[in-house]
Parts: structure tokens; sequence; C-alpha cells
């Protein structure tokens, strides 16, 4: 789910055909998942109409709009999709005032990940500029479509292509073992898959430094980062052996850079971070880790 409060003048015509146009370029966007003889397949509508009718709010006052925003958002964006007659996308104006609005943009991650995010709000913003003044759209037209990358996968990725991927990760992660951390509370008997986030920051100069670090150990800061939670464990549970799941975005060729779709896979990155290591030592071993990982990311984590 996106939320985009829009203050000022809001040209709904120019909205409804940057959101139609949008829909028209990523077909991704417009696809329906039929179940046939017990297996999923894709079909892709031609055409979408799209209309976008304004909710009204400004006859509520404050704080009570405020609360009634809150539970509108909370509930566009625990809506179910029916994957199988509807489309994957959706979206919904609240109109605020006269000039403030708040647009609520909801994609099923079959579709989509959080690098698609940032395509579909630049996109949007670039073919709204465009609209508004009733000019043609500049996008590029996108060289390929989601089920293109699809097929060639699925044609490339077997074989000896897949076997060497494979040996590498059945290597790397033989004789892997679960972390045994001295937390307070007992893992459950049912695991429940209900995970949590801890936002935080990091102060200017605290980045600044990390940032140096990196350049000065010719690391990514990403490797800089990643180290602490593969040493910070070794250390509390006493164990050598440490493995970490990280998203990466899977677009590695230069046509997908632009295409709303499900790229993001899983890494499965194991360091080996002893006690009498120093930071860097670690770090060193990182590096070698995630450019290894880097390397061989094709394989699908559901298949690893």
């Amino acid at each position: 789910p996106i939320a985009l409060r829009l203050e000022g003048d809001l040209h709904l015509g120019a909205l409804e055909r940057s959101l139609q146009e949008l829909l028209a370029r990523h077909e991704s966007l417009r696809t329906r998942f039929e179940m046939v003889a017990g297996t999923p397949v894709q079909y892709v509508e031609d055409t979408v109409r799209f209309e976008l009718p304004p909710e009204d709010l400004t006859q509520i006052q404050q704080p009570l709009q405020d609360q009634m925003l809150r539970k509108r958002l909370w509930n566009e964006a625990h809506q179910p999709f029916d994957l199988q007659h509807a489309l994957p996308f959706r979206a919904s104006l609240l109109r605020l005032a006269i000039d403030s609005h708040v647009l609520l943009l909801t994609m099923h991650h079959i579709v989509c990940d959080g690098w698609s995010i940032g395509i579909l709000t630049r996109e949007l913003s670039a073919l709204y500029a465009t609209y508004v003044h009733d000019e043609r759209s500049l996008l590029p037209p996108l060289p390929i479509q989601y089920a293109d990358y699809a097929l060639w996968q699925r044609s490339w990725l077997r074989g000896d292509v897949l076997e060497r991927q494979l040996s590498y990760w059945r290597e790397r992660l033989a004789g892997t073992q679960t972390l045994q951390l001295p937390t307070d509370r007992s893992r459950p008997t049912v695991q429940r898959f209900k995970g949590a986030s801890l936002p935080f920051h990091l102060s200017r100069e605290l980045s600044e430094r990390l940032t140096a670090l990196s350049r000065r150990e010719g690391v990514t800061l990403y490797m800089v980062l990643l180290a602490g939670p593969q040493a910070l464990p070794a250390r509390y549970s006493a164990q050598d052996d440490v493995v970490v799941g990280c998203g990466i975005a899977g677009r590695t060729h230069r046509a997908l850079e632009g295409l709303i779709g499900f790229f993001v896979n899983t890494l499965v990155l194991r360091t080996n971070v002893p006690r009498e290591l120093s930071f860097l030592e670690v770090l060193t071993r990182v590096r070698e880790t995630t450019l290894g990982a880097y390397a061989h990311q094709d394989v699908p984590f559901e298949k690893l």
C-alpha cells in the first residue's frame, strides 16, 4: 500500500489518465490469475477502464477527519484481493479539502516489490505533469514485459546452468545449524510467522563514518551494515557459523530496471566468524560471502 498526499489544485482527469497509462504500460498491473486443472495461469487484460471517483471527507471536522483517514488507510491496506476475478492493483482518492487529497494505491505482492513502488511513483508523477498540460507522454516504451522475463527465466535456468548454481549452494550451505540465541523466551511449539520490525535512525556523523569505513576497506556500505548482524549473534550464541537471509532486487538485466513486477529473491549469506577475528577481518569474510552469493543469485529461494 502507498498513500500520497496531494496538495494544491488537482486535475482529476489528468490523474485518471495517468493511472490508465500506467496500467497500459505494465502488463503485470492488469494480470489476473485463474486456476486451470489445478495450475495457476496468467490472464492479461487487453484494456482496462480506470475511473477514480473521489471520496469526499470535506464535511468532516478535525480531529475526526484524521481518525477516519487513518481508519481508511488501514482498511485499504488490509483489504484482500480477488486475484482470479479482479486486478492486483487498485486506487482510491480521498478529498480532505478543496485543495488537499490523499491518493491510495495498493498492489498485490504477486506483481510488485519494493523497487516497483519507486517505478510507480516516478512514472505517475511524470505522466501527471504531462497530462495536466494535455501533452503527450514522453516516457519511453518498455522493451519487455514481465511475462517475457518469466518465459526467459524458465528456458534459461535449467539443465547445466541450474545445476551449477545449485551445486554452489549445496556446498556453501552444507552442515548449517540453527542459531541458538539465549533469548528471554523459548521458541513456540508451532511457528506462527508473525514477524516485526524496529525502525531506527543513524546520526549523520555515524553514517558518514560508516561510509568512510566502507570506502577505505573496499567494500559497500551494505556489507559493513551486514557484518554487524553476522558478528553480534556469533558473540551472543558462542557459535562461529552464522547464516542470515537477505533480500536482493533480482534485476540483473538493464531491461528489468524500469519494469513493475516481482523480481526480489532471498539470498542465504553464511559467514564463519570466530571470536578471535577483528571486525575488519570479519568484514573481509562478509565481502567474500556476499560477492559469491551475488554471482549465484538466480536460484529462487523456494527451489533452494
